[in-house]
């Protein structure tokens, strides 16, 4: 989606980043502000699925997008992990009041985030944009339930059989594979192990030949031995 910072009056824009910095500062119980230094009208966040609810101990991230009428027009939201909820569509797009009829510029973001996050709570079947949930809430909770958590354990934790939703850090988790490459990665003996195993050059050869002449030697004093000792009992007969 195009950004519409070039859109938005100078005004406005310095108002929404004010916003947006106090958010980042001092975020909502259980939401996570993601801001972009790059475009200012789409927010990302990720909020922790409530307790009490088929999202608990689920991590889902969303994004609101400010259009070039805010805030005079209300923004829009999208879940970008995978939800089973009546009021999210298969696009992860969000119907809820807040962002549209009820919407009002002085609400600001934090009331919108707030308000997305109570829906997790108390979803609304009778705006349904995922029908089969909205069905579902209304006539079999417990399947409803269900169907919501196993999504939830897939899509929104981590661990196996699951990624977690919110935007990881580059520093935290796994770190990218190098390259195959990477003289580091190749296998074999490193080069400190080298000189240790094989030497250099006619050292190298020398020492082989030493080791070969060795064990020979041992094997042959060994069969002496066995020998000497076998006359020895035959003498005793």
């Amino acid at each position: 989606m195009n950004s519409n910072v070039e859109n938005l009056p100078p005004h406005v824009l310095r108002l929404v980043y004010k916003e947006v910095s106090a958010l980042a500062a001092d975020p909502p119980e259980g939401i996570k502000i993601y801001p972009s230094e790059e475009d200012i009208t789409e927010l990302h966040t990720a909020i922790e699925g409530p307790e009490g609810t088929p999202f608990a101990g689920g991590i889902f991230r969303m994004r609101l997008v400010l259009g070039k009428d805010f805030p005079a027009v209300p923004p829009k939201g999208y879940f970008l992990t995978k939800i089973f909820h009546p009021n999210v569509g298969h696009k992860g797009e969000i119907c809820v009041n807040v962002l549209k009829r009820d919407w009002k510029a002085e609400l600001g973001l934090r009331h919108v985030l707030l308000t997305i996050k109570c829906l997790l709570i108390h979803p609304n079947p009778e705006s349904a944009l995922n029908e089969e949930a909205g069905r579902l809430l209304l006539e079999d909770y417990a399947e409803y339930e269900s169907r919501a958590h196993l999504l939830t354990e897939i899509h929104a934790m981590g661990g196996p059989g699951g990624t977690s939703g919110a935007p990881q850090d580059p520093n935290d988790g796994p770190q990218p594979k190098k390259h195959a490459g990477d003289p580091t990665k190749r296998a074999g003996p490193s080069a400190a192990a080298v000189p240790a195993t094989l030497g250099n050059g006619a050292n190298g050869a020398s020492t082989t030949t030493s080791n070969n002449n060795s064990s020979s030697s041992s094997s042959n004093n060994v069969a002496g031995k066995k020998k000497a000792d076998k006359k020895r009992a035959l003498r005793r007969l």
